[in-house]
């Protein structure tokens, strides 16, 4: 059975991403990109279903790990009486993180492992289980040069290179070994396509120090969130480890079917790129100074959007693909039993009307920060068709499966799309319909604020006429729809904070209430919960902002990563992990809380 998810810990090189538990196995690795079958999915299943350990024989050593300061280079250490190795863990970017986007040609894909003696000697063991396309695919192995062994399996090829005399029994390729104080052994499997070379072979320890040098020259351009450096530093890492480097697009998460309820079936493939994240990415990565990573994400939106605003999608593949189809893999049991386990998305075809506000507050602040010009055509065809479709239902930000609603916080971001628009024209000198644009804007805000404010709960909730709440509209303020000041925002608040907390964390929603089409029950949401940390601030609430965000932080496991959700009961990170929007929303509040005097002007500016 999987291990916790706070026991895993994320190595990656910016194209895919591994997952690491605590005792030394690698139990999710999807290769050679985000989105491709996984050839380690002992996550989603058992040892069988594909994972590479590399631990001490004895089962009872002590572990404690960390990364190495300000990189993804992942460092273990066990040890025992007898003696302590460290197992350092990483993946070497196939291009430098900054200036040009696409890999060095010829640049194959590689997972390094170095086993080094600290302490006396210690007896390990390497167990390697490959199982290409999600475990159905058995690879066979070969022998194709002394050190070297050679896993194929239809178009799926890895190489595994160690002086380790290593063998293939049943398909597995293991062996034990011993460690002594001051030796080092090195493990490189590297991926390629069947029908191709070799790839290269490369030396582990040179690779370990580019890798370090590759990440901390990145992380230079990271601006001080005082004493809370640590984890915003962690956060951007993470983000950038998420990002597909050929193109600039952000993964949701690097895992599927991860659940939102242990045992429960809330359980999607977060391998793709969102718009609703957009501006939360943008603020995110120009507050702390990466404009560079700020630009090809904002570049990857515009490409993935571009074409006819009717088929705008709220999400797509980590190139602009837009067909995500949704199966579910019945051969794999899932994360702890949590069935069914999901690739692809269906609700890559809903409508929910918040990616227009989105796509135009990216427009908006990317100009603002000069970022340069916004395709004027592209603007007036996205506003034009929302004009057209604002006032229907949709599926909303949650990606609902019980029918479309008005949801509330859809018609905040068409509001946003008009509001942001008119400030383009208006700060840039642009020639636009501004009166038409200003009347579908106040149309907009007055339709919200008369359809969706319940004055029996004195809050907004989820759709028009309903009576359940919804942590969203918590972005209210944030976006300038409203003030903080307003009474109607104040006591919205105040509703959430009575309602939709759950030892002191802030759920979505409550599932047993909502109509969403799915069975009831998850954790608080960990994106919401920073969002009300936000409201803290931006009402002056600032030490309960700063209680409830180091409350967070330290919801994070031993490496500083966060899961979508939380589950205050069993006390335990549940979701897709890690996750971008959490630790997105961490960085953002850092930054607001450290700029708490001007929080709303970052997003919304000047409230009508």
């Amino acid at each position: 059975m999987a291990h916790p998810i706070e026991d895993y810990a994320l190595i990656g090189d910016c194209e895919t991403a591994a997952l690491v538990a605590r005792d030394g196995s690698i139990d999710w690795l999807c290769w050679p990109r985000f989105d491709s079958g996984a050839c380690f999915a002992a996550l989603l299943g058992t040892p069988e279903h594909g994972r590479w350990k590399i631990a001490p024989v004895d089962s009872g050593a002590n572990i404690k790990r960390h990364y190495h300061a300000d990189t993804l280079v992942l460092e273990t250490e066990f040890s025992t009486p007898d003696g302590a190795v460290t197992l350092v863990d990483f993946m070497p970017p196939r291009a430098p993180l900054v200036g040009a986007m696409r890999p060095e040609p010829g640049k194959a894909s590689d997972v390094v492992r170095i086993v080094t003696g600290k302490r006396g000697q210690l007896a390990m063991s390497c167990e390697l289980i490959l199982r290409f396309d999600y475990a159905q695919v058995v690879p066979w192995v070969t022998r194709v040069e002394e050190n070297a062994l050679r896993a194929v399996g239809g178009p799926d090829m890895t190489v595994l290179r160690t002086p380790l005399n290593l063998q293939c029994d049943n398909f597995k390729i293991a062996g034990d070994f011993v460690v002594s104080e001051g030796e080092t052994v090195s493990f490189v499997l590297s991926y390629g396509r069947s029908y191709r070379a070799l790839p290269e072979p490369i030396d582990a320890l040179t690779a370990l120090s580019r890798t370090e040098d590759l990440w901390r020259d990145w992380l230079q351009s990271c601006r001080e969130t005082g004493r809370w450096s640590d984890a915003v530093r962690r956060s951007l890492i993470t983000l950038k480890a998420l990002t597909y480097r050929p193109t600039g697009g952000i993964v949701a998460a690097p895992t599927t079917s991860l659940p939102e309820q242990l045992g429960g079936s809330r359980n999607w493939d977060y391998r793709y790129c969102w718009l609703r994240d957009a501006t939360f990415t943008l603020l995110s990565l120009m507050n702390s100074g990466f404009y560079q990573a700020a630009r090809d994400w904002s570049e990857w939106l515009l490409r993935a959007v571009a074409g006819s605003p009717r088929q705008i999608q709220i999400m797509y593949a980590i190139d602009g693909e837009r067909r995500l189809t949704e199966l579910e893999l019945p051969w794999l049991p899932g994360y702890q039993g949590a069935k069914p386990v999901r690739i692809g998305n269906a609700a890559s075809n809903q409508l929910q009307l918040d990616v227009y506000g989105e796509v135009m507050d990216v427009f908006y602040q990317g100009r603002r920060c000069g970022m340069g010009a916004l395709d004027l055509d592209l603007q007036q065809a996205l506003l034009d068709h929302l004009a057209e479709i604002w006032r229907e239902p949709d599926e909303g930000i949650w990606e609902v499966r019980g029918g479309r609603q008005h949801f509330t916080y859809s018609k905040v971001m068409a509001w946003v799309a008009f509001d942001r628009a008119i400030k383009l024209a208006e700060e840039f000198g642009i020639e636009a319909p501004l009166d038409r644009w200003k009347a579908i804007r106040q149309e907009i805000h007055d339709d919200v604020c008369q359809k969706a404010f319940d004055s029996d709960l004195a809050a907004f909730t989820q759709y028009y006429g309903s009576k359940t709440l919804d942590a969203s509209v918590l972005l209210m303020p944030l976006v300038g729809f409203l003030p903080a000041s307003d009474p109607r925002v104040q006591s919205t608040v105040a509703a959430i904070e009575r309602y939709l907390m759950v030892d002191g964390l802030v759920m979505r929603y409550d599932t047993h209430e909502a109509k969403d089409g799915l069975p009831p029950g998850e954790g608080a949401f960990l994106a919401c919960s920073f969002w009300f940390v936000d409201n803290l601030v931006m009402q002056g609430r600032i030490q309960e902002a700063e209680r409830l965000f180091e409350r967070l932080c330290g919801l994070a496991n031993d490496v500083g990563l966060l899961a979508e959700e939380y589950d205050p009961s069993a006390k335990r990170l549940v979701g897709n992990f890690p996750q971008a929007f959490s630790h997105i929303a961490l960085v953002n509040s850092a930054h607001n809380l450290i700029r708490s005097e001007n929080t709303l002007t970052q997003r919304g500016g000047h409230v009508p």
